[in-house]
């Protein structure tokens, strides 16, 4: 009876083997998996040889996966009917067919239980989660039996072929797996991730993740708002409009027509060389885009039409912000700042768990740059944005607000927005 039990845990711990390397493989990142390849040493040659036919590889596991099952059941079948018959009393008659069928229920139903546990459902997901660490930690017994296997997952295989060519009218298996966008992108999330917040992340990493990201960025994520907008009314003076240029150190500015909504087009500094006598006569054209715009199709439009600045308006109609193409380069180069951009977003760290920023700093960036993980939603961009949509409402000043692990307290707030935050980090539960 003992040899029962031990074979029918080494079929599990088989079964669970196979099963999570199924899905580790599945799950893995191929990117990762291919600069492991690269390397030198045992591990990279088997891991070559292991990905060199993916399907051939998970026919592999499906096949030990099949065999320590068979396995499992047969003995765990004996060792279940041992174990009832030695519990119950001999019975006669029509009772014992029925406390046979009782029986034969009662085992299918534990053995399933303890597969679906032991082998199926636990490992796949521990599997998952750790999928590049443990397809190169058990890399080598999985070669021993794709060796092993090797012959019946071939005649498998070619049966397969067989079948999808004569009644699918496909090749067969010669399809590779390609890495994926999203797979690159995770790898270099991770490589970020690792970098410790001391250090500096090269530029041309974070360039490559901006540039993987720079399709799907919206145009209400780049904009300068509403409330930053700096425009003249098209009727004020050419004095007022010089004063304004010298003011902001601004050369572009947007030309309105009795409210900011009805944005006309915008005024250059270098047309006052010309001497203009009206901001009409000097006015250039702008683009007008909706919110939910990609960048890069903005960044399409812009350069081929000539122009550098674009209207985002919102489902209304209405002015929601403006872009510029330097907006646009700047998701993927990082901010470029010249003699005349002022800095005037807080964004400093007073304590380990306490830090201080302005309401207009993205949470993105916060997470980026302090590995703090604020919730992240489309619904906001900036902080203040993160808090108003917590609580429904603009808080007051010196309101604490909690949510999850973080405590806000609002220093500095008008009626309109949300100026300055205290962020403590709170000790989990």
């Amino acid at each position: 009876m003992s040899l029962y039990v031990i074979i029918i845990i080494v079929s599990l711990i088989l079964s669970a083997f196979f099963s999570g390397m199924e899905i580790a493989y599945v799950s893995s990142n191929k990117i990762h998996i291919e600069i492991e390849k690269k390397q030198e040493g045992m591990l990279a040659k088997v891991l070559k040889k292991l990905t060199a036919k993916p399907s051939k590889f998970i026919t592999t596991m499906l096949i030990g996966n099949n065999i320590a099952l068979v396995l499992y059941g047969f003995f765990m079948g004996d060792l279940l009917v041992s174990w009832f018959q030695s519990m119950l009393p001999t019975p006669y008659g029509f009772l014992n067919y029925l406390l046979d069928d009782l029986s034969l229920l009662t085992q299918t139903i534990i053995s399933t239980i303890v597969i679906l546990i032991t082998a199926e459902f636990f490992p796949k997901v521990f599997f998952q989660i750790y999928a590049n660490k443990l397809i190169k930690a058990l890399a080598v017994p999985a070669y021993v039996f794709y060796v092993l296997f090797s012959f019946i997952s071939d005649f498998v295989i070619w049966i397969s072929d067989v079948v999808l060519k004569a009644f699918f009218k496909t090749e067969g298996d010669q399809i590779q797996l390609a890495f994926t966008k999203v797979e690159l992108g995770n790898y270099i999330s991770e490589q970020m991730e690792s970098v410790e917040e001391h250090d500096e992340v090269d530029s041309e990493i974070q360039i490559f993740q901006n540039a993987l990201e720079f399709s799907e960025v919206k145009a209400r994520e780049v904009m300068v708002p509403r409330t930053e907008i700096i425009a003249v009314e098209i009727n004020e003076s050419i004095k007022t409009l010089n004063a304004l240029f010298t003011e902001t150190g601004c050369t572009k500015i947007l030309v309105y027509k009795e409210t900011i909504d009805d944005i006309l087009g915008y005024a250059h500094s270098f047309e006052l060389f010309k001497k203009p006598k009206t901001i009409k006569a000097m006015m250039l054209p702008v683009e007008f885009v909706p919110e939910t715009v990609l960048i890069k199709d903005v960044l399409g439009v812009l350069t081929k039409k000539h122009k550098s600045i674009a209207v985002v308006l919102d489902e209304y109609g209405g002015t929601s912000g403006i872009m510029s193409v330097e907006d646009i380069v700047e998701e993927l180069f990082g901010e470029i700042e010249d003699e005349h951009d002022t800095v005037d977003l807080v964004d400093e760290k007073l304590e380990d768990d306490t830090f201080h920023f302005s309401g207009r700093v993205e949470v993105d960036y916060i997470n980026e740059t302090y590995k703090i993980n604020l919730p992240e939603s489309e619904n906001y961009e900036t902080l203040g944005g993160l808090i108003v949509s917590h609580t429904q409402q603009i808080p007051e000043q010196h309101e604490v607000v909690k949510m999850d692990d973080f405590q806000f307290t609002i220093l500095e707030v008008s009626n309109t927005k949300i100026d300055l935050v205290e962020i403590k980090l709170l000790e989990e539960d």
